[in-house]
Parts: C-alpha cells; sequence; structure tokens
C-alpha cells in the first residue's frame, strides 16, 4: 500500500468513505462526487496504480471485481434496468486516484 494514496487510506481505515462491500481483496463504497444515481467504486485492497500496471498474478482480483460488480447491481437493484462498470486509465482517460478502481453506475 502507498502512504499518500487516499484509496489505500481507506482501506486501511485512515480515510471516512460510505463502504458498502469489503472482503478480503476488494473493498467498494460510494463515490463522493458521484455522476449517477448509484455510483459505486471497486477497489482492490493491493495497491495496482493503473490498469496498465496489472500483472498476470492480478488477473484474480480483476475477475473478482467484476463478479462484485454484478453481485452489488443485483443488491442495489439496478441489474435488470441497466448499469455501467468503468475503467478510467491514466490522466488522458480521466483517472484521477492513482489506485485502480473501477466505477459502477446506474439507476437512471
Amino acid at each position: 500500500m502507498e502512504k499518500e494514496c487516499a484509496f489505500c487510506q481507506i482501506v486501511r481505515g485512515e480515510k471516512p468513505a460510505d463502504i458498502v462491500f469489503q472482503n478480503e481483496s476488494v473493498v467498494v463504497f460510494k463515490d463522493i462526487r458521484p455522476h449517477a444515481p448509484v455510483h459505486l467504486l471497486i477497489v482492490p485492497k493491493k495497491h495496482i496504480r493503473s490498469l496498465n500496471d496489472l500483472a498476470e498474478q492480478d488477473q484474480e482480483v480483476l475477475s473478482e471485481m467484476i463478479l462484485i460488480a454484478r453481485k452489488v447491481a443485483q443488491e442495489k437493484e439496478i441489474s435488470n434496468s441497466g448499469y455501467r462498470i468503468v475503467f478510467n486509465v491514466e490522466r488522458g482517460g480521466g483517472q484521477v486516484i492513482f489506485h485502480l478502481h473501477m466505477h459502477l453506475l446506474g439507476g437512471w
């Protein structure tokens, strides 16, 4: 984990977040600047800077993130109406926090 990373601070419990799910490898919390009625961030607890920095051994956590997105979408009752999952990669792709995360947006 990175000391100054905001998401690592959330994982360590040093920074508040509205956590809706977590397990040993992933945490899910509400985006502080939502762009949809349901806007959650799905974040691996391991610090990975961006999608470009994924290693082969990280494939499992990436798959887990997607399965958790599906599970949370069902729990938030947006799975039938539709939702988006989005990765912003690097500054030009809209990434602001440099810790891999996936946006789950829905509820329109």
